[in-house]
């Protein structure tokens, strides 16, 4: 019988094995512990630069910017979730006070809905057109409920450029309220400004990202831009120049040559014609022709941010019938509720702005050079200074003409 001999196993010393995986595992230590450090130094580096942010917000900033965008998303999502408002419940006894209305002689807020009201602090009644009071959705109505009132008093104004009012919004949560501020497009003038980080588009100069020191003597209103680029995905025209390329069926807020400023659904080229002057898009647009868009409850098309149906405070702008801008604002919101209250306010067209309790801001000034700066509602996270000084995001300010 033949015999065959086994080759002996060829067995690699254990400490040359060894080595390698020591070797392996230095490796990834130290690239961790790079990325760590660079980790750190980018946080401490960003932390450290001007702005308007407090710590908190700028680090959940930081992170969204730094790959966990998606991660941040969705613990907010999570969070306000669990956070949600519940239906029903006590009704209110009263509205939030407004601190911007102007303040009559007689000490009443000054109202200017119809030639009937009384206490606007005006010259006198010039005959134009004011909006209808805003018909309350709960009753017996609060008082002051859907009633206009001025924000703003200086020489020469005859008729009030801005005006505000406060309405709750949903009688399955009398609780919350929504503020809506009215302005006149033919005495003001809306501009659109970039702050310090927003929108996130290469420009060689981002001017002074606040409110110009020369504009403050006609300055009447500000209010908040949309969501970062970095999840909208919309464009972005400043001073004729198409920063971020224009989408086709995206919202639009824009301003013409002509000093028209309107919301449109965009359809036009990715590079916008030169009689726009500046143009902001976010998301499709939640109401046209004074009906809701039909994707609201179920559309995927709302955004990386929290999509349609988590409540948050949210924002919009809208026009009405007559060209005036519509802002509004309220807690709890979801994208459907929120076009309901811009259709219930009389926008005819309306795109949702940014969202989040540290972002949605509406600013009034009841005399030039920024005197009695207010917030349209008391619970907003942001203080009535913002755009005062240099801010992250961009923004928009209305002047009187």
């Amino acid at each position: 019988m033949l015999e065959f001999e086994t080759p002996p196993l060829r067995v690699r010393p254990r400490g040359r094995a060894h080595a390698r995986v020591a070797r392996l595992r230095r490796i990834a230590v130290l690239t961790a512990g790079l990325a760590l450090a660079f980790g750190l130094i980018s946080y401490a580096l960003s932390m450290a630069q001007t702005s308007s942010l407090p710590l908190g917000i700028r680090t959940v900033e930081w992170l969204r910017d730094n790959g966990l965008r998606g991660l941040v998303n969705e613990i907010e999502t999570i969070y306000y979730s669990w956070n949600a408002p519940s239906k029903g419940g006590p009704a209110r006894k009263t509205l939030p006070h407004q601190a911007g209305q102007v303040v009559a002689e007689n000490g009443q807020a000054g109202q200017s809905t119809t030639p009937a009201q009384t206490g606007a602090p005006v010259v006198k009644q010039v005959p134009a057109y004011h909006p209808p009071a805003i018909a309350p959705l709960i009753h017996p109505a609060l008082a002051g409920e859907g009633v206009w009132r001025s924000t703003f008093s200086g020489d020469g104004i005859t008729r009030p450029p801005v005006l505000i009012t406060s309405f709750r919004s949903d009688p399955s949560y009398p609780q919350l309220v929504a503020g809506v501020a009215w302005i006149d497009h033919t005495l003001t003038s809306t501009w659109l400004y970039p702050g310090r980080v927003e929108p996130a588009v290469a420009l060689p100069s981002r001017g002074p990202m606040e409110v110009p020191t020369g504009q403050r003597p006609r300055l009447v209103a500000t209010f908040n831009s949309a969501f970062q680029l970095a999840d909208s995905g919309g464009g972005v025209v400043l001073q004729h120049h198409t920063w971020a390329p224009m989408k086709d069926g995206e919202a639009t807020i824009l301003r013409y040559d002509s000093g028209r400023v309107d919301v449109v659904d965009w359809t036009g080229p990715s590079v916008a014609p030169s009689n726009v002057v500046y143009a902001r898009q976010n998301l499709p647009l939640i109401v046209d022709n004074g009906q809701p868009n039909p994707n609201l409850s179920s559309g995927p098309e709302w955004g990386a941010t929290l999509g349609n149906a988590i409540q948050v405070w949210r924002s919009a702008v809208g026009v009405d019938s007559h060209g005036n801008l519509i802002y509004a604002a309220a807690n709890y919101q979801t994208v459907a509720s929120l076009a309901a209250i811009m259709i219930h306010a009389g926008a005819v067209r309306a795109m949702e702005l940014d969202i989040n309790a540290e972002w949605p801001s509406f600013i009034t000034y009841r005399g030039p050079n920024a005197q009695g700066a207010a917030n349209i509602l008391p619970g907003m996270m942001q203080g009535p200074q913002r755009y005062l000084t240099p801010d992250d995001r961009d923004f928009f300010a209305v002047y009187v003409k």
